[in-house]
């Protein structure tokens, strides 16, 4: 469980991290810097949906071993370590802890459905 934990962790703070790695400095002084920049925000968001889809597949992995293991899909504490860890790595990047907290908690809600079991249909 140590492993999934720590890949989770690692997953959460690359997608941080991500947006800020190839951030643009250099001032956009013409139109081809304006283009440019926007192309290198594509690539920014088509790795940001890529980090956050291996994300989901971790994700999944996990709410199977919950639900093999009785383990509730919600785990408030984990969630706050999430959280917290993932603020520290946004500050250093200069990005509020609003912004870190929405994210973190869009992600978290589309990910405790993942976890949640299939409900038995009777047909």
């Amino acid at each position: 469980m140590n492993t999934l934990k720590s890949i989770l962790l690692i997953g959460v703070t690359s997608l941080i991290t991500i947006a800020t790695a190839h951030a643009q400095t250099k001032p956009i002084n013409t139109e081809a810097d304006f283009d440019a920049a926007r192309v290198k925000i594509d690539s920014l968001d088509k790795q940001m949906i890529k980090t956050i889809g291996e994300r989901q597949r971790i994700v999944r992995e996990i709410g199977v071993y919950k639900a093999k293991n009785h383990i509730a899909p919600l785990q408030p504490a984990r969630f706050k370590q999430v959280v917290d860890k993932a603020k520290e790595i946004g500050k250093a990047e200069g990005l509020s802890p609003e912004l870190i907290e929405e994210i973190l908690n869009a992600i978290h809600t589309e990910s405790l459905k993942l976890e949640e079991p299939a409900p038995m249909h009777n047909e």
